[in-house]
């Protein structure tokens, strides 16, 4: 690709001050504060303000000094980290790092999608193009997306970046191919957000029917990315969810290919900020769920209240962070869970809720939050009121409710899932908990859902 001289040298220029930026003392500490906090060991609240939307406002066409399209984008971004440091001025990091995402397409669901969004200009309000008004006729015509990667567009915008400023800064590929994961959006955008909410009294039936189809649609699309080998870490400068840097040390799990275990996961479900707690888990979060299970570390909620749904959220494995927004009750969330616990019990309690699956031991969870396994037990009778063998114990058998809810397990299966090393040992611990066997449980859920 030919890049007149005129647009590497303003590049070049914004790359050195962005490089000078992040190598700062300043910008050292935010990582590893970000890394604190994303372990629940901050100190204090961090602060990250993401303009979104109004980054055409801070940063205008009129700003952009370069002639070339791609050029253009590359510059966009630049001044953006600038702007971010010296007049935003958060705690967000800037780092040494410039991505550059991948190219890919995603075909529609249906046809027609191209202009769902009625719009009367580029920005402000819209709505949407109802494209199915009968759900047992929409659903036949619905297709899942197929993604295609343009590996060439892909390394042209690599080559790019790296011809004009790879001496400055470390460009390499990543990006994120969503910001949700939450389903309710892209069912909105086919059937209308009133529909929705009809749907949920009028035709129940229907619309689980289409909240399977989705659920099922989204982890296919997840797979294809996958299989094609574009996953990309989100644990260094990327923004996750609905406000929050990803620097941690916890992710990646493993070696080799990116998988969705190595990552930050989020869902929500804004849309639906006036249904009762009570069809948000008949009607949405169950849908949600198979997703997030397969995330390393997972977030939920953006603007919508969260203390009515709290029920079904807390039971999401690897949950770090939730949504508090304005709309929410800061008080009911503050004390969701009953307990004002320390944050070393909170600590503890996170590392359980992610290794429950392994053989972890009191000794493991002390160790975990820098404390004697005998103060650690002291700690949890006191503050949750349960010897620590307890609690792992009712985790363990939470989860397992989960697996075998779901009807894709046997009962042995879930036994190995929820880190117990026998069935026998497990179906006396769930008895002992639920008062149950989990063979009894199965019955009983069956026949809950036949009535």
């Amino acid at each position: 690709m030919i890049i007149m001289n005129r647009d590497r040298e303003i590049l070049r220029q914004l790359a050195t001050e962005v490089a000078e930026i992040s190598a700062s003392p300043g910008m050292t500490k935010l990582k590893e504060d970000w890394k604190r906090h994303n372990a629940l060991q901050s100190p204090r609240p961090m602060i990250c303000v993401s303009p979104e939307g109004s980054w055409r406002e801070i940063i205008t066409e009129k700003d952009l000094l370069c002639e070339d399209e791609l050029m253009r984008s590359f510059e966009r971004v630049l001044r953006m980290k600038i702007y971010w440091a010296t007049g935003i001025g958060d705690d967000t990091p800037i780092s040494e790092y410039f991505n550059v995402p991948y190219q890919v397409k995603e075909t529609p669901y249906l046809l027609g999608m191209e202009d769902v969004e009625q719009r009367v200009s580029d920005t402000g309000s819209f709505h949407y193009k109802v494209m199915i008004d009968d759900l047992a006729e929409g659903l036949e015509k619905l297709r899942f997306r197929k993604v295609t990667l343009d590996r060439q567009e892909s390394e042209r915008k690599l080559s790019a970046a790296q011809e004009s400023f790879g001496d400055i800064l470390k460009v390499r590929h990543r990006g994120q191919f969503w910001w949700t994961l939450g389903i309710t959006a892209e069912v909105i955008k086919l059937i209308g957000l009133e529909a929705l909410m009809i749907d949920m009294y009028e035709d129940p039936d229907g619309l689980h029917r289409l909240m399977a189809w989705f659920r099922d649609e989204h982890l296919n699309l997840m797979n294809q990315y996958e299989s094609l080998g574009i996953l990309s870490l989100n644990n260094e400068d990327d923004l996750i969810a609905s406000g929050g840097i990803g620097y941690t040390d916890e992710l990646p799990k493993g070696n080799g290919p990116v998988s969705y275990r190595d990552l930050w996961g989020f869902s929500e479900s804004q849309e639906t900020v006036g249904i009762s707690p009570q069809m948000f888990g008949e009607f949405i979060f169950p849908y949600q769920l198979p997703m997030l299970e397969r995330f390393g570390i997972n977030c939920y909620g953006c603007c919508e209240p969260v203390e009515g749904r709290w029920e079904w959220i807390k039971t999401i494995p690897r949950l770090r962070r939730i949504s508090v927004s304005p709309w929410s009750n800061k008080e009911q969330m503050a004390q969701a869970d009953g307990r004002n616990l320390s944050r070393n019990v909170r600590k503890a309690v996170a590392y359980i809720m992610e290794n429950y699956q392994d053989a972890i031991t009191l000794e493991d969870v002390a160790e975990e939050i820098g404390v004697s396994a005998m103060y650690a037990g002291q700690l949890f009778k006191k503050e949750i009121g349960v010897s620590f063998k307890r609690y792992l114990s009712e985790a363990r058998v939470e989860k397992a409710k989960e697996l075998l809810r779901s009807g894709n397990y046997r009962i042995y299966e879930v036994s190995r899932m929820t880190g117990y090393q026998t069935t026998q040992y497990f179906c006396n611990v769930f008895k002992k908990v639920t008062g149950i066997s989990p063979g009894e449980f199965m019955e009983y859920e069956n026949k809950e859902q036949e009535k």
